[in-house]
């Protein structure tokens, strides 16, 4: 196919001018630029955050190796990083029979780059910490149990395989390869986050309660939020040992599962009428040496989110049981 079409719908691409925008080195939020615009407010007064918005973006979540300690791009840095994530989305081999990545991944508006070089701002390193030593030692058996080599059943699939979860909901909310797509809804006690992809949900309690017993779990963990002034502070525990905040089930090598131990903290601040300045912390002590934080921009789109009808038929799923079954049988 002629994907120069394609290539010109991808072509406006967003840099951001100065990692200042988002936030500071120094941790400064908005700046003048900011300075004038009045976030609107809910019956009840409260921040408004509704609408529909994407934290799409080519950003990585952990820095490339072949970038060492550099933390920002250049404006053309940027640029030509864009592009050749561009012209990778274009380089699929005519007899590669998978989907047209070109066609299903693309939006209607362009992916977000920002002159970060990865979502991860803590550690300086851009990297995820390192595991402790009982996470090297039980991480084989979660990617065999969750990514599988194994074909016995679909219990031995994947999550999103299976049409539970991609894991984007979070927290933390780290995008996936394609509808990051989301919508915010408030009411005077909640705060729904609902996800396009995997219509994955998440409701924020902030009517003051607390979490409860850690018998109780979630892929999602429980939120409970409060406002610090104009930001949303979103506090996230009892999770599950099954929760796989990484998402796509193609990056295998890549996938981390935390435990029940893992804590979130996020903010959701309204910088101007179409951004949110997204941040999050991340802690478990039976993961990770030290505690790691990022942060990104949420952009609002043009609504609706469509429905992500991935339980009807599963045909994914289906051939990949009955291709192992076929093999068996030779």
């Amino acid at each position: 196919m002629d994907r120069r079409p394609v290539l010109a719908a991808l072509g406006a691409l967003l840099i951001v001018a100065s990692p200042l925008v988002w936030i500071g080195v120094s941790g400064q939020n908005g700046g003048s630029a900011h300075a004038a615009w009045t976030v609107p407010r809910t019956p009840d007064g409260q921040p408004d955050l509704q609408g529909y918005w994407t934290n799409d973006t080519y950003t990585p979540l952990e820095r490339p190796a072949e970038l060492g300690d550099k933390e920002f791009f250049t404006p053309d840095e940027a640029a030509a990083f864009v592009k050749s994530r561009v012209d990778r989305l274009l380089a699929q081999a005519k007899d590669d029979i998978h989907y047209d990545d070109a066609i299903w991944q693309t939006e209607r508006y362009a992916k977000h780059a920002t002159l970060r070089t990865s979502l991860i701002v803590h550690p300086r390193s851009g990297k995820l910490p390192p595991l402790t030593a009982a996470a090297e030692k039980r991480l084989p058996q979660q990617r065999a149990t969750q990514r599988a080599e194994s074909s016995d059943s679909a219990r031995s699939r994947s999550l999103a395989e299976r049409c539970i979860s991609w894991g984007n909901v979070g927290p933390p909310m780290i995008p996936p390869t394609y509808s990051a797509n989301l919508q915010i809804l408030q009411t005077r006690d909640q705060v729904i986050i609902r996800q396009e992809l995997m219509d994955g949900l998440r409701i924020v309690y902030l009517d003051g309660r607390r979490h409860p017993s850690p018998h109780l779990q979630w892929l999602a963990g429980h939120s409970t939020g409060r406002w610090d002034g104009q930001t949303l502070v979103v506090d996230t525990t009892n999770f599950t040992d099954a929760t796989n905040f990484r998402g796509s089930p193609q990056n295998t090598r890549q996938d981390i599962f935390a435990t029940a131990r893992l804590h979130v903290v996020e903010r959701f601040t309204a910088v101007d009428r179409d951004t949110l300045h997204y941040e999050f912390r991340v802690e478990d002590p039976e993961t990770w040496t030290m505690p790691w934080s990022g942060e990104m921009a949420i952009r609002r789109i043009e609504g609706p989110i469509y429905e992500y009808a991935c339980h009807e038929g599963n045909y994914g799923l289906v051939n990949i049981l009955r291709g192992a079954r076929v093999a068996e049988s030779r």
